[in-house]
């Protein structure tokens, strides 16, 4: 008696939808991001297919340099991707919901699809007619811009295979299923596997493929963490939904630096690039206020002037309170630590509230100086020179160091119409018509410091 063949049990494994990495079994707390609850039970689905021979080239049969930016058509996007989105690549466009993402990549598909190139929209989360509506009110719609309304990963497959087009944009990646897993759309083995799907179909087919991918503070949707290792480019779009800002930067980029930072302005006309950062961050300060320094830091390589603001208090009956925005919490306690130790300046026992106003954030260590004479200044509660602007990292030793790209910093604070700059001994010289003020320790600045408030206009 012939038994009856079984078909194989599907495998079982464990995966942290944050992160993305795997375990054995079941644990409450990811041993990689430390997260609590966020390992869950995902089902890998055996895969029957024909294996392909393998075929071996030498490795200068591949053209080098062939991979050619496509333009976007949008600046400052082309800005963080170093020229535009190469063929056959896939990138990520991660953001928290709301933010603009989608505004965003039908921007770049108006712009693209403009010079004639084929673009396709895959809208798994808006109806075709609404995203027609927002796409009337950006611009014209060129017939080179098609949709695709569905949510199978098969079907775009088959569209890439077949129509070829340049582009292909998913919004979003949650809202894919590939048939035959049985898990909702947006589950963690759903996003791997359509991923994984059409990153094969891109690089088969030469065609760039953008994916849309939500995520919140919390971490609680799979998806772009877990992508990040599969696609080539991963860019994140931030920003206060209670400003007009917004930032794209790249957090992964096989064809290019990581270092850019694309600034839009968000309008009823969609995303508009910020083309002078430093008069937008700069224009609602208020001049002569005690607790704010102006610092140039950079945004990629472009250098950008912002506000610093800090406000010390005398605590309560509780510990000293520390509440920061725009910058490294551990940023702050480092300058407060040194200010205390090396300046002897009494801001540890003191509630502090630190703030890079106008929506922007930075982990510049060149902003240190600045943070320390916001403080120092709000301590004193007299206004640091209007005309003065203070750029240096500080050491754990009160020491001042010159921070990267110095002198590009400078030509744009003297662009601004500053016209003293307090930076590290080291400076050999500065812009025409900016009187540098050079000091090699905290407490030389601050020194420096004090006689410039008593002077300022």
């Amino acid at each position: 008696m012939v038994s009856a063949s079984r078909s194989p049990r599907p495998k079982r494994h464990y995966v942290c939808r944050s992160c993305g990495v795997s375990a054995a079994t079941w644990i409450g707390r990811c041993t990689s991001c430390q997260e609590w609850g966020t390992v869950e039970e995902v089902q890998a689905l055996p895969r029957v297919r024909a294996a392909p021979a393998a075929v071996l080239r030498p490795l200068g049969d591949f053209v080098a340099g062939g991979s050619v930016p496509l333009p976007t058509g949008v600046g400052e996007v082309d800005r963080v991707l170093g020229g535009g989105i190469v063929a056959g690549s896939v990138t990520l466009l991660s953001g928290e919901p709301g933010i603009g993402k989608s505004t965003l990549t039908l921007q770049i598909a108006l712009a693209i699809a403009g010079t004639g190139a084929s673009v396709v929209l895959v809208t798994g989360e808006e109806a075709p007619a609404q995203v027609a509506a927002r796409a009337a009110r950006l611009g014209s719609l060129p017939p080179t811009l098609t949709v695709l309304d569905c949510t199978s990963t098969e079907m775009i497959q088959d569209m890439m295979a077949a129509d070829r087009p340049q582009l292909v944009v998913v919004d979003s990646v949650q809202t894919l299923r590939v048939e035959g897993i049985d898990s909702s759309a947006g589950s963690v083995t759903q996003v791997r596997e359509s991923a994984t799907a059409l990153v094969a179909e891109a690089k088969r087919h030469d065609v760039s493929v953008m994916l849309v991918g939500h995520v919140t503070k919390d971490g609680s949707l799979a998806g772009p963490r877990l992508l990040e290792h599969l696609v080539d480019t991963v860019l994140t779009f931030t920003g206060d939904r209670s400003s007009d800002l917004r930032f794209l930067r790249s957090v992964k980029h096989r064809f290019g630096p990581t270092t850019e930072t694309g600034i839009f302005e968000m309008g009823a006309g969609g995303l508009a690039p910020v083309l002078d950062p430093s008069r937008r961050f700069l224009r609602d300060r208020v001049k002569g206020a005690a607790g704010s320094t102006v610092v140039p830091i950079l945004a990629g390589h472009r250098p950008v002037m912002v506000e610093i603001q800090a406000l010390t208090a005398p605590r309560g009956e509780q510990a000293a309170q520390l509440a920061v925005q725009g910058v490294a919490t551990s940023r702050v306690r480092l300058v407060l630590a040194v200010m205390q130790q090396r300046a002897d300046v009494p801001v540890l026992s003191r509630d502090v509230f630190v703030s890079l106003v106008g929506g922007s954030s930075t982990d510049d260590p060149g902003l240190d100086l600045a943070m320390a004479f916001a403080l120092r200044s709000s301590l004193s509660g007299t206004p640091v020179a209007v005309d003065l602007v203070a750029c240096a990292e500080l050491g754990l030793a009160g020491e001042l160091r010159s921070p990267t790209q110095l002198d590009r910093r400078l030509q744009e604070a003297y662009r601004l119409g500053f016209r003293q700059a307090v930076v590290p001994a080291s400076v050999e010289r500065g812009p025409t018509g900016l009187r540098l003020l050079r000091c090699g320790s905290l407490s030389d600045a601050l020194d420096i410091l004090l006689p410039a408030l008593a002077r300022t206009a």
